[in-house]
């Protein structure tokens, strides 16, 4: 059975995890631009190597997220969603501090461990939402959410890239700053959203792993189908955090203000997509028609992307990433009717966890497809050839999603656990 909550209770809760969203993913977005340089600079080598070692760091990060992310899930289904939350924050605060003095290479990449396992507040947000929202309002309220990521990266890079032109340690310090005012604000203001009587009846590791959770997703066809989808729509996206800043670098001489300021403008463009046009679009045509057509736009996107010499080029194919936002709320919307409400965490831990399964080679497989393509001693230059396998991802994805969406979505059979 679904929650019954009355509107301005749930329009107030949707504002609180709005502002926390928003929070946590300016503190991610301000490290975007230097994070990479900061690797070349530890590595003193070239940008191919430096390439390979943001592949690593990217591969790394996701394998702890893969495997954390199904136990922050289920935590929060049998304690609660505030809990599991601030202990993100601050750990995520502590650990920025911690990387802001991190003298050496191995020491940063200690960081971006402990980020991975921190990092939780985006899963157990999503189980938020749906436990305040009915399921017809939830693909706009998802959109919400994404607008709250798309203004964090219009003001995250751009700020990012500014004091990355200062210090390229300046910026952790100011993540940190946000990530611990995040956790003062959860502390006062947020409110639980999960009341004891809904959540889980007890927690088990059985179900709070990686394999626990995927197996979830495999509950029924539209589910396992949208899985797929969001795993490719993860993987595409990898191309952006793993190679954008130093192909940026390398085919139009952007730097870290140039790249900041980019970012900056893919949040403007994503977070009004999301914020303004995702409830009025899949109200008018149809959850299923705009997830299509989001796809749709991303994979073109990614073509123009992968395909443009000059910088101008490449900034038209903003715009049309920003319509492939359209398409995750709705795969999210559609996904959450197909669990029960002490599943959701559940549930969102392991699309996590397809995010991070992505994220294991996936920054891996786009750095060294870039360094392959750039290596000084090939004769054939193709630096766009990430970009394009993106799109190829996205192309799929829209066949899988078309086909997995056919039948009218039914609420899954309860839980054996």
């Amino acid at each position: 059975m679904e929650p019954q909550t009355h509107t301005p209770v749930r329009r107030a809760a949707v504002i609180f995890i709005f502002v926390t969203v928003l929070i946590d993913i300016l503190a991610f977005g301000i490290i975007i631009p230097v994070l990479p340089h900061l690797i070349e600079q530890m590595t003193g080598g070239t940008v191919s190597n430096a390439a390979w070692w943001v592949g690593i760091f990217g591969t790394v990060f996701a394998t702890v997220q893969f495997i954390c992310s199904p136990i922050q899930g289920a935590l929060s289904d049998r304690f609660g969603r505030r809990p599991v939350i601030l202990l993100s924050n601050l750990g995520l605060g502590l650990d920025f501090v911690f990387m802001a003095i991190a003298p050496s290479l191995w020491l940063l990449f200690a960081g971006r461990i402990v980020s991975g396992m921190t990092a939780a507040s985006f899963t157990t947000a999503n189980a938020y939402i749906a436990d305040v929202t009915p399921p017809e309002k939830r693909a706009a309220a998802f959109g919400l959410l994404g607008g709250a990521f798309g203004i964090g990266f219009i003001i995250g890079p751009a700020l990012g890239g500014f004091l990355g032109g200062i210090d390229l340690r300046l910026p952790f310090w100011v993540a940190a700053a946000l990530a611990l005012t995040n956790f003062m604000y959860g502390y006062f203001i947020l409110p639980e959203s999960l009341p004891p009587e809904r959540r889980a009846a007890r927690f088990e590791l059985r179900t709070a792993n990686p394999i626990g959770a995927l197996k979830l997703l495999r509950r029924n066809s539209t589910l396992f189908g949208l899985a797929t989808v969001m795993f490719l729509f993860y993987l595409a996206h990898y191309v952006l955090q793993t190679v954008f800043v130093l192909y940026a670098d390398y085919r139009y001489d952007w730097g870290p203000q140039a790249v900041g300021y980019v970012l900056a403008l893919v949040g403007a463009c994503d977070g009004t997509v999301q914020a303004f046009l995702t409830g009025r679009l899949t109200a008018r045509f149809g959850e299923r028609r705009v997830m299509l057509a989001g796809l749709a736009f991303g994979a073109a996107a990614f073509a123009v992307m992968g395909l443009s010499s000059i910088g101008w080029v490449f900034l038209i194919g903003i715009p049309l990433m920003s319509l492939w936002g359209l398409s995750g709320p709705p795969i999210q919307s559609i996904m959450t009717r197909q669990v029960h409400p002490d599943e959701q965490g559940r549930l969102q831990g392991g699309v996590t966890s397809l995010g991070s399964f992505a994220g294991i080679f996936g920054p891996y497989l786009f750095a060294q497809i870039f360094a392959f393509w750039i290596a000084p001693a090939r004769t054939l230059h193709i630096a766009g050839m990430p970009f394009l396998v993106a799109a190829a991802l996205l192309t799929l994805g829209t066949v899988v999603a078309f086909r997995a969406t056919r039948g009218e979505p039914k609420i899954a059979p309860a839980s054996e656990t």
